[in-house]
C-alpha cells in the first residue's frame, strides 16, 4: 500500500521513521512519501520536503514566515492529491497538519493522525474539527483517552513510541573516548530543535559552566544544523557540540538542561536528573498564561501530575535560576527523590511496542 506521512519536528521525524519501520514488518510491499527528516529517509521512499524548512515557533515567527508555511502547505497538498496514497499518516505538527486532513478529506482520503494534538492544554473547541476531519486517532500519553471520550470520541492509546526508540538504542562503547571528553561527569545540554528555541535557550545554558567547572557540558546538536550554527554561541567556550548521538550523551549524563518538549521526558527515560527551561516571545507567554488549561508543561510532570522536574519559564529562565537548580541535581536528596520519581514515570508509561501496535492498527483499519 501507499502511505503518506507528514512530520513537522524532530520528534515528529524520529516517531515516523519507528512506524515506517513497523509498517514495512507488516506491509511487505509498502510505499511511503513524506515530509520528514533524516530518520525517515532512512526507511526508504521518497522525501518530499524537510521538517528543518517547517518548523516555527510561537504567534510571532509564524507570522513572520507565513508565506513560507503557506507555500509549503500549496507543495504538501498538491503533492497528497498527486500521488493518491491509501492513507495519510499525520504526525503531531497540528497546526499545520489539521488544514492537511481537512483537505484530504475532500479527496476522499482516509486520514490516520499518530499523536494527538494537545488540545487538552488549550483551545479544546478544536477537538469538534479532528472529529470531522480526523478518521482515526493515535494516542500515546495514558489520560487523553479520558479526555477525548468527553467528547464523544473514541480513540486508541497506543502506548508511547519514545519507548520504542529507547528500547531500540544500543549505547556506543566509544563514545566517551571518541568524543575525547575525559573523566569529568557530563552535563547535557539539550537546546532544542528550532533556531528560536536555540538562540533564547543555548546562550542562557553556557553561561551556567563557568558555575560548574568540575563538569564536561556538552551540546547535543540538532541535525538540521551545522556545528558554525552554534559556534556563534558558543564562541571561545570550551563545550563540544556532538550531532546524531543524542541517546548517547543521555546514556552517559549526569545532569541535564533541556529544553521543554520531547527531550525532556526522553531525558527521564534515561534516569538523567534535569531542569526544564522554556523561553518564546513575550506575547506568546501573555497569551498562553491566559489561555492554558494544564497545571505544567512538561510531559514529566503532566503524565505524574506533580512537579518532577522544575519548569523555568521566561523570566524565570535565566543563569542564576539554572544554576541554582542544577546545584540542587547534581548530588544530594533532591537528586535522589527525582530518580525515585523516574521509576514511577517508568511503571506509567508501560511497555515498548507503540510503533507496531499502531501499524497494525492502520492497516486494520484499511
Amino acid at each position: 500500500m501507499k502511505y503518506y506521512l507528514v512530520a513537522g519536528e524532530a520528534s515528529g521525524d524520529l516517531h515516523g521513521a519507528n512506524l515506517m519501520k513497523a509498517l514495512k514488518a507488516e506491509d511487505a510491499q509498502a510505499n511511503f512519501r513524506f515530509f520528514g527528516g533524516d530518520l525517515m529517509h532512512q526507511q526508504g521512499g521518497t522525501l518530499v520536503q524537510h521538517y528543518s524548512t517547517m518548523a516555527y515557533m510561537g504567534f510571532a515567527e509564524v507570522l513572520m514566515n507565513i508565506r513560507t508555511i503557506m507555500r509549503n502547505m500549496k507543495t504538501c497538498k498538491h503533492d497528497i492529491a498527486a500521488w493518491q496514497p491509501d492513507v495519510l499518516i499525520l504526525i503531531d505538527f497540528p497546526g499545520f497538519n489539521l488544514k492537511i486532513a481537512e483537505y484530504a478529506q475532500t479527496l476522499g482520503l482516509k486520514v490516520c493522525f499518530y499523536i494527538s494534538p494537545k488540545v487538552w492544554a488549550w483551545n479544546q473547541k478544536r477537538v469538534h474539527k479532528i472529529k470531522r476531519v480526523v478518521n482515526h486517532l493515535f494516542c500515546i500519553l495514558p489520560f487523553e483517552v479520558a479526555f477525548y471520550q468527553q467528547f464523544g470520541m473514541k480513540v486508541d492509546y497506543v502506548g508511547n513510541p519514545l519507548l520504542d526508540a529507547i528500547a531500540a538504542f544500543i549505547p556506543d562503547p566509544h563514545f566517551i573516548e571518541n568524543n575525547n571528553f575525559g573523566h569529568k561527569k557530563i552535563i547535557a545540554l539539550l537546546p532544542g530543535s528550532r533556531k528560536q528555541e536555540i538562540s533564547r535557550l543555548l546562550p542562557e545554558m553556557l553561561n551556567i559552566a563557568k558555575n560548574f567547572t568540575d563538569y564536561q557540558f556538552v551540546i547535543a546538536g540538532a541535525p538540521s544544523f551545522s556545528a558554525n550554527y552554534y559556534q556563534q554561541y558558543i564562541g571561545t567556550c570550551n563545550i563540544p557540540v556532538i550531532f546524531n548521538s543524542t541517546y548517547d550523551l543521555l546514556h552517559h549524563a549526569h545532569a541535564a538542561v533541556v529544553a521543554s518538549g520531547t527531550a525532556v521526558l526522553e531525558a527521564a527515560l534515561f534516569n538523567v536528573p534535569q531542569v526544564a527551561v522554556y523561553k518564546a516571545h513575550q506575547f506568546m507567554i501573555t497569551a498562553a498564561r491566559m489561555f492554558l488549561k494544564i497545571k505544567y508543561i512538561t510531559l514529566v510532570n503532566l503524565i505524574m501530575d506533580k512537579p518532577v522536574v522544575k519548569e523555568l519559564i521566561q523570566e524565570d529562565c535565566n543563569t542564576n535560576t539554572i544554576s541554582a537548580e542544577l546545584e540542587r541535581l547534581v548530588q544530594g536528596n533532591y537528586r535522589e527523590a527525582m530518580l525515585n520519581n523516574y521509576e514511577e514515570l517508568d511503571s506509567k508509561m508501560g511497555q515498548p511496542g507503540a510503533s507496531a501496535k499502531t501499524a497494525r492498527l492502520i492497516i486494520g483499519y484499511l
